[in-house]
């Protein structure tokens, strides 16, 4: 198939970086000129304990994009995610279809411009990071899995799978890929609150102090997934049935622990949403990847209140107007008393 990868920070450069060094044909566009052209001189270079390597790979930039293909990796931020389907949907051949390889719920975005019968899933909780142009740091390995929405098999969910292995040998095929997204979305809520503050995406995850927060996160976020028809699934270390309604203490903590081992054996020891605020001094997802959590609770009746605080806090972290400061992570347990038992 001829393929596309729109996006190629940390996702779609350490894809596109593996299948071009496996001989796989693939066009990388990002909207930053100056990686655009270092990787087009120099090559895709990857980093870190994971493996280095520089790949040959071509690149464009969305304003020098020509011709139509028959597969595309979308793998921008959350929030760019309008734009970029609005500027890939000429370029999809009649039979084309793209798969969202990104943090959220991003799916339904995408398949209300093209279709669903045209947008594949993807869920992928490996560690990488943009260093600078040409440049990515692949600190860890994780869970790639991918899916048809509808949970069907197809001959283009095999070939996206033999894509995957290029980079994860051990990535799979599911028929519930919708589990793991929203799975990931509830393991998402506490990597979001560990942003708030400085520490390391392991240090939060082992505090006693910071966990009845992230419980609480995490129980919401699968309350509306529950009421959304959704079994949510887990992967490296976060079980979400721990976190549901029946979850137990113990079977909680035995979450955590797995959760912070797998973090505490990866070189990424920040999330991206950190990245965003404390490094590149910009806008995060959490508008992109919330928004669509929150009108699906209030269509359901499903009450979110420390979810709600939460985007409100990081709003007033990316305005400067609080700090990044254990302090402000703290503050998202005022909504505790609100939530429903």
């Amino acid at each position: 198939m001829r393929t596309l990868i729109w996006g190629a920070g940390a996702i779609g450069g350490t894809i596109g970086a593996y299948a071009a060094r496996a001989g796989r044909e693939a066009v990388l566009v990002d909207v930053v000129a100056d990686h655009v052209d270092a990787m087009n001189r120099d090559g895709l270079r990857i980093t870190g304990p994971v493996e280095t390597f520089s790949a040959e790979v071509t690149a464009v930039t969305p304003d020098r994009l020509e011709g139509r293909w028959d597969a595309v990796l979308l793998c921008t931020k959350a929030l760019h995610t309008e734009d970029a389907i609005a500027a890939i949907a000429p370029h999809l051949a009649d039979d084309g279809f793209v798969v969202s390889v990104q943090n959220g719920l991003n799916e339904f975005a995408i398949a209300a411009h093209v279709g669903e019968e045209r947008t594949v899933g993807a869920f992928v909780n490996f560690g990488a990071d943009y260093l600078e142009p040409g440049v990515i740091h692949f600190g860890g390995r994780g869970a790639v899995v991918v899916g048809e929405l509808d949970g069907r098999s197809s001959e283009r969910l095999a070939w996206l799978l033999e894509l995957m292995r290029t980079f994860e040998p051990n990535a799979v095929a599911t028929d519930n890929i919708w589990g793991y997204l929203w799975g990931k979305m509830g393991y998402g809520a506490m990597l979001f609150a560990g942003a708030l503050c400085d520490e390391s995406i392991a240090d939060v995850l082992d505090s006693r102090e910071a966990r009845p927060i992230l419980d609480r996160l995490a129980a919401e976020v699968l309350a509306v997934a529950a009421a959304e028809g959704v079994r949510p699934l887990g992967f490296n270390g976060f079980e979400p049935a721990a976190f549901g309604p029946s979850g137990d203490p113990a079977a909680r903590a035995a979450s955590y622990d797995a959760m912070v081992a797998h973090n505490r054996g990866s070189a990424k020891t920040h999330s991206g949403v950190w990245r965003d605020l404390a490094i590149r001094k910009r806008k995060t997802e959490v508008d992109a990847q919330f928004s669509p959590i929150l009108a699906r609770a209030e269509a359901h009746g499903v009450a979110v209140p420390a979810t709600r605080r939460l985007v409100d806090t990081m709003h007033e972290v990316e305005a400067g107007r609080r700090p990044q400061a254990w302090a402000t992570l703290m503050r998202l347990g005022e909504a505790e008393e609100a939530a429903p038992a």
